[in-house]
């Protein structure tokens, strides 16, 4: 049976000095930690079968794709399946200090964190994820595909395919910035999970996705 794997990778760490949510917001591209870390990633997978580079539309995750994509002379293909996930907090402060969240009025955006109701519903985004993960695979069979996406994206995707409830603490994740969260599959079954951190270990609660 033929193997293939997925690298579903979250972006590099991103120049934002105001410490906002940024989401899907233009113009948020990575800091110079982040480029460092990309090319951490491209060495990483030097000496693999990658034959596939798919991204995020945004900003910082065709810059993390770039390096790797160079490096194996493919071109980044754009997959909108792997954007951020949408977030009623957008453009805003969130931290638990000083942020939206210690406004009331911001309260009611709160009321069903399982869902979640402050955003894009997590299903959704299993959903979208797994579809732009089965492209890749069907793309690169037999050999290794890489998609650049996002911390909650990543995470949800894995979550689902765990078989584990898609709500959950934020700051429990395992997506670190510049993380691999490689699948293995034969033929068009999920053999396994393997997760790294080419990049080194970051914070996976940090502002931003």
């Amino acid at each position: 049976m033929t193997t293939t794997i997925v690298h579903v990778l979250r972006h590099g760490e991103v120049h934002n000095p105001d410490g906002i949510l940024y989401g899907r917001l233009s113009g948020f591209g990575l800091s110079e930690t982040g480029r460092k870390q990309a090319l951490s990633v491209a060495e990483a997978l030097s000496g693999h079968q990658l034959v596939r580079v798919v991204a995020s539309p945004l900003q910082r995750a065709q810059e993390t794709a770039a390096p790797i994509a160079a490096a194996h002379r493919l071109d980044i293909a754009t997959d909108d399946r792997l954007i951020e996930a949408d977030n009623r907090f957008e453009g805003l402060r969130v931290s638990v200090g000083d942020g939206v969240l210690r406004q009331p009025r911001h309260w009611s955006k709160l009321h069903n964190p399982l869902k979640p109701s402050w955003g894009e519903p997590y299903a959704e985004i299993a959903q979208r994820m797994l579809g732009a993960v089965h492209a890749a695979r069907a793309e690169a069979e037999g050999y290794e595909a890489l998609c650049v996406s996002h911390q909650l994206p990543v995470w949800t995707l894995r979550r689902y395919l765990e078989g584990r409830p898609l709500w959950h603490d934020p700051r429990r994740r395992q997506c670190s910035l510049a993380s691999l969260t490689s699948l293995v599959f034969e033929g068009e079954t999920l053999a396994d999970i393997v997760y790294s951190e080419p990049g080194g270990t970051t914070d996976p609660s940090k502002t931003g996705a």
